[in-house]
């Protein structure tokens, strides 16, 4: 089948005027709409990646130098890096950069369910290809502060992923993520509700980045605030294939699921849950759609 298109439609391919036809077979336009296809689960790739390279980046930056008493640099760091991945990705996929987001808008709001695995596939990749991107960065700092080359332990492994302090307990450790999520989504909802009190066009991010600012000076110290399971299970990931071995995935009884993953989880469902039912007239969340 022909496709008709204009040059300013296939983004000037082709060069012709509207009476021009174009065969799918085309390079140019077989490259065009494959393109499309991948074009929403990169911008979160790309998305979540940014985040990485800013968070880890300002953790890096911060114990590598020996300045840790600075935190505030800290949580300036993972705000602007989740404001820059907004930006970078909102208007393509909804800037979610984040699997509890998505999964929460799949299950309460009706995102499409067939692109919540392209979603979070995406999202991890994206943390893992920031946490390696930050690690060959800082690589020959991380070999000094170890004390040698090849030696890692958890004293680096937390710039990229998250550990808890150690007077934590696991019920603890699961409450801090879940409620900072719950905060989170919560208020994610609210500024993109109408019908409450929107940001102008294009200045989520900048809401966003008090958010997490504001989050990460509050409620980040005890669990280094994951909120986000892209966020520490993509730099994990590589940490794992980077000589850290099994140790980041056995720190206390595999810490890694119950709590930067399950914990932001279901704390997002919670939020959702909480502000739709009380808070939310939209027709599209589930409460309000008639069965």
């Amino acid at each position: 089948m022909a496709i008709k298109s204009s040059s300013r439609a296939l983004g000037g391919l082709g060069g012709g005027s509207t009476s021009e036809y174009y065969c799918p077979c085309h390079p140019h336009v077989y490259l065009w709409f494959h393109r499309q296809m991948i074009r929403e689960p990169m911008a979160e790739f790309l998305g979540v990646a940014i985040l990485i390279i800013f968070g880890a980046g300002v953790d890096c930056q911060v114990v590598l130098s020996g300045n840790e008493g600075n935190y505030l640099s800290i949580s300036f760091g993972w705000a602007v890096g989740t404001a820059m991945g907004v930006w970078a990705s909102g208007g393509i996929s909804g800037g979610h950069i984040n699997p509890a987001v998505t999964l929460a808008l799949a299950t309460w709001r009706g995102f499409p369910w067939k692109k919540v695995p392209i979603y979070i596939f995406a999202q991890l990749m994206g943390g893992l290809a920031g946490g390696a991107l930050v690690y060959a960065n800082y690589f020959h700092a991380i070999d000094i502060f170890e004390g040698g080359q090849g030696i890692r332990t958890q004293a680096t492994a937390s710039l990229f992923s998250t550990y808890a302090l150690d007077y934590m307990t696991a019920v603890s450790c699961f409450f801090s993520e879940f409620l900072a999520t719950a905060v989170l989504m919560i208020m994610v909802l609210a500024v993109g509700d109408k019908n409450n009190t929107p940001t102008p066009s294009g200045l989520a991010p900048l809401f966003l980045f008090l958010l997490i600012l504001g989050l990460g000076a509050s409620l980040g110290m005890q669990t280094a605030y994951a909120l986000n399971p892209a966020r520490d299970f993509g730099p994990r990931l590589f940490l794992s294939m980077a000589g850290y071995g099994k140790a980041v995935y056995t720190y206390r009884s595999h810490y890694w699921i119950w709590c930067p993953i399950l914990g932001p989880f279901l704390g997002a469902q919670a939020g959702t849950v909480f502000y739709d039912m009380f808070l939310y007239n939209g027709d599209d969340s589930t409460f309000n759609t008639a069965s």
